[in-house]
């Protein structure tokens, strides 16, 4: 059961990263027609990137942290299952 959740932490953080790729790609266009109108060349500033980049670790962080409270819950309620007595008839 644990490769399931191994798996299912793998998959989130690809989707996180294509997320991230897709986003940049839907905004290019907008960002070259909004340099254009207003005459700017510069590249964005380092310190907006990083702070995207730290939101997305925050929301990877939360995922994982909310998948390992998932894991422990199950684990309990697998626990609780196995400890009980089947009743005999």
């Amino acid at each position: 059961m644990n490769k399931h959740f191994e798996d299912a932490r793998y998959y989130l953080k690809r989707a996180g990263e294509t997320a991230t790729k897709g986003v940049k790609e839907e905004l290019e266009p907008v960002e070259e027609r909004f340099r254009e109108l207003t005459g700017k060349e510069e590249e964005p500033k380092p310190s907006r990137l990083e702070a995207v980049k730290a939101d997305l670790k925050d929301l990877q962080g939360k995922a994982e942290g909310e998948a390992e409270e998932a894991i422990a819950d199950a684990r309990k309620k697998i626990g609780a299952y196995r400890g009980k007595e089947e009743p005999e008839a």
